[in-house]
Order: C-alpha cells, then sequence, then structure tokens
C-alpha cells in the first residue's frame, strides 16, 4: 500500500495490486537494523500459498510459516530463514475504519507465540507474536490524514489502539483487549500522550493512563512518512512496552516523497 510504483500506475489508470507484491522483513537489534522490502510483478507472485519472489507464506498446520529470501536495502545484506507464527486463537473482530467501509481491519490472531530461525544473520527466538490484515478498495490517501496504532502485552492479553483521522475531519478510535481464547472487547481508551516528532517531523501521539506519560525507549524507523517507535507506557494500570506507529498520508502523497521511496524499495518485475 506504500508502493511509489503502484502510486505511479495508479495515476495512468486501473492499476493491478498483483503486480506491486512485497514482502517486508525489518530486524532490529545491539548492532544496528537490516531491512528488506523488495516489490516484484505477478510473474513472481504465487497465489496459492503468496510466494512472493523467493519468499513463501504458508500454513503449515497450525502455524504459519514464512520462509524469508530477501536482500537488504540500501545496503545489500541476506536475510534468510523461517518465522513461525502460532495464534493463540483467531478471531472474526473486523473494523470498517471509514464511514463508507472502503477500508477494512482485522486482529486476526492478537495473541500468538512467534519462532525465529534465520540462517543469515544467525539467529534464534521465541516470543509473543501478533497478526493483523488491512483490505482496502481505495488509495489510503484518499480517505485518511494520519493515524496512530499501537499494541502491547497487557496481563497475559494485548492491548491494541488505533486512532484514525479522516480526510474529511472525521476521526475513529478504536481501544480493544484480545486474550489467547480469541475474545476481543473493548478497553477503555487512556489519553492522547503526545510525544516529541520523530526525526523526519512526523507526529506520534501514542496514549497513556492519565498521569503517566509515555516515553520513547527507541525509534526503530524514521521516514519521511512512517515512524516506528518502541514506547513505554501504562494502560489500564499495567506498565507496557508498547510497538507504535505514526503514519503521515498527506507527507506520503507528496511528490518529492514518492521519489524517494525506491531507495528503500527496489522493485523486480520477473
Amino acid at each position: 500500500m506504500f508502493s511509489p510504483y503502484y502510486a505511479w500506475a495508479r495515476r495512468r489508470g486501473a492499476a493491478d495490486p498483483r503486480q506491486h507484491c512485497a514482502l517486508n522483513v525489518a530486524l532490529y537489534g545491539p548492532r544496528g537494523k537490516r531491512w528488506a522490502l523488495t516489490e516484484r510483478g505477478s510473474a513472481m507472485v504465487e497465489a496459492q500459498a503468496l510466494g512472493i519472489g523467493p519468499s513463501r507464506l504458508a500454513w503449515r498446520g497450525d502455524a504459519l510459516e514464512i520462509a524469508i529470501d530477501e536482500m537488504t536495502c540500501p545496503l545489500p545484506t541476506r536475510i534468510r530463514g523461517t518465522v513461525r507464527l502460532y495464534p493463540g486463537a483467531r478471531t472474526e473482530t473486523r473494523i470498517a475504519l471509514d464511514a463508507a467501509g472502503r477500508h477494512l481491519w482485522a486482529p486476526l490472531a492478537p495473541c500468538a507465540r512467534v519462532e525465529v530461525a534465520l540462517d543469515r544473520p544467525a539467529l534464534r527466538w521465541s516470543g509473543a507474536g501478533y497478526l493483523d490484515h488491512n483490505a482496502g478498495t481505495v488509495p489510503l490517501e484518499a480517505d485518511f490524514t494520519h493515524w496512530h496504532w499501537s499494541r502491547a502485552d497487557v496481563d497475559g492479553a494485548t492491548g491494541i489502539l488505533y486512532d484514525v483521522t479522516r480526510r474529511d475531519g472525521s476521526a475513529l478510535s478504536v481501544a480493544l483487549r484480545a486474550d489467547a481464547a480469541g475474545q476481543v472487547a473493548p478497553m477503555a481508551a487512556p489519553p492522547l500522550a503526545i510525544l516529541p516528532a520523530s526525526g523526519w517531523r512526523v507526529a506520534r501521539a501514542p496514549r497513556s493512563d492519565a498521569g503517566h506519560p509515555a516515553t520513547v525507549l527507541r525509534t526503530l524507523e524514521d521516514t519521511p512518512f512512517y515512524a516506528r517507535s518502541l514506547v513505554a507506557a501504562r494502560l489500564n494500570g499495567v506498565a507496557v512496552q508498547a510497538m507504535h506507529e505514526s503514519l503521515s498520508l498527506d507527507r506520503f502523497a507528496r511528490p518529492w516523497v514518492q521519489m524517494l521511496l525506491p531507495f528503500r524499495m527496489p522493485r523486480r518485475k520477473g
């Protein structure tokens, strides 16, 4: 959905999304980070199990298996190995983010376990995981100006906060608590906690209990239109470390940003 090639194709008329597929892999560690996001055309996309170039996603029994074989960008190094995600339970929750229902969000497996086994670089670990899904029939920038999303482990469950500002000026705030049994229920949304903007001046506004300001522990991604941050906050009385994402779609739509994106997202036609 953030492909500059897809955006350029749409400006020329109807565009086939199958020509613009990619698997995004991001690794963060004490010695730096690795980022891979290579777009591929339909000739390199396998529909039966979602194969994208040399990488492949498929359900194997009760696990979603992601076989990764990608090159990082802009400095080329290989990321190769397997990630397996075991859902605690799958949910049927579907939420329309806009009034017309053109954009849907689904927390498919908000409580999950992941096992990571990489050959390159040589890394292995396991821990808590999360799987959700976004779908839309029109570009995001057509209906939204920006949004903030975060998730955190809260007493054995997952707290999810989603704040969307629509293009017409209206807003949607979603606060959910999901447990390992697949039960999803509304959660009291704490106040917004305005944080310092990212280096690219992307606004960051997670939520945290009143009287407990949030803090940025680490900025993981800092781009002209998107920031991903590890944030310390407090949700319903529980101290948490939350993964937080900020997205400025006004910034994303600017031509100068579109011209920069290919440096982080190369394309292979196949």
